[in-house]
């Protein structure tokens, strides 16, 4: 490993804020959002941002959107905070073709999950982080673990992955229950390196199992720098008091298929953005989930 790609890696910890991508109440692309959000988010002291994600709507985007994207983020970050770039993509082709673009435009990491397999395998998802890792050997290529996509990895492919390419250390880890699985993944290779995600619901949890941070998206992302902050420093039971007090904001916007559309609401409320829009198909909130939400900022005194 290279010592820029050791650093790199080394950056990928704390809080990485996946950031949704913003749309005009037409859907149609909204940049001036985007910069406002990258703004925002940089101005919660995250430890990085990732974008084009599940959450970022990605596969709703078309490839000249996908990179308006990117560009519009990475002027806007301006070297601020790293921007870690999804690349996920039904074929291995498309993911290398991706993460050559990501690494052109800049970007500190990508990030890449499983493709869509008819039959899955462990050599077919060996070969296609491998290649799409040895298409970008600069860059750290974070290992997306989303069963929820529909295909599953052990503990010892994701260990064997690493051991086999220098830049497949980092796991995004979202199989649950999350903190065991933490506890595999070091047990099978003490290399690897943890983020949570899930939106942040079990990041005490993964944390005492060795975990080095979270990777997922937040209304309120400056509440989990306080809280790795503090755990960082040494101060669990203030991180655990801390956590405690957000779950029920935590638990609410991370609420199955309202997530997205939730969190939309909550950056578009604090003037990150000028639209909660999801673009179609997708999950709106109706109006008393906006009634209960704003009943639950007034008890966390948010507004």
């Amino acid at each position: 490993m290279t010592d820029e790609l050791a650093r790199r890696t080394d950056q990928l910890s704390g809080v990485w804020n996946i950031v949704p991508t913003p749309f005009h109440p037409d859907e149609e692309l909204d940049l001036p959002s985007l910069r406002r959000l990258t703004d925002f988010v940089a101005g919660h002291e995250v430890d990085g941002m990732t974008i084009l994600g599940v959450l970022g709507e990605g596969a709703k985007l078309t490839d000249g959107e996908r990179s308006a994207v990117i560009e519009t983020t990475l002027d806007q970050a301006a070297g601020r905070l790293p921007v870690c770039i999804t690349v996920s993509a039904p074929s291995t082709h498309r993911a290398e073709a991706y993460a050559r673009e990501a690494e052109s435009a800049g970007a500190h990491s990508v990030m890449l999950s499983a493709p869509p397999l008819s039959r899955p395998n462990d050599d077919a998802v060996r070969r296609h982080y491998l290649r799409v890792a040895e298409a970008v050997p600069g860059l750290p290529v974070v290992i997306q673990d989303l069963p929820a996509l529909g295909v599953w990895m052990s503990a010892e492919l994701i260990a064997r992955m690493a051991s086999e390419a220098p830049n497949l250390k980092v796991v995004k880890l979202e199989e649950e229950p999350t903190a065991p699985k933490v506890g595999r993944l070091l047990g099978a290779n003490p290399d690897l390196r943890v983020l949570g995600g899930l939106g942040g619901e079990m990041l005490i949890e993964e944390l005492r199992r060795g975990a080095i941070g979270t990777m997922t998206g937040f209304g309120y992302p400056e509440t989990l720098v306080a809280i790795m902050r503090d755990w960082r420093a040494g101060e669990e039971e203030a991180a655990v008091e801390r956590f405690h007090r957000w779950m029920p904001l935590i638990r609410f916007e991370n609420q199955q298929l309202l997530n997205l559309p939730i969190r939309k609401h909550i950056y578009m409320r604090r003037g990150a953005m000028a639209s909660d829009k999801v673009r179609a198909p997708g999950p709106t909130i109706d109006e008393q989930t906006k009634a209960d939400l704003g009943d639950l900022l007034r008890r966390l005194e948010l507004g």
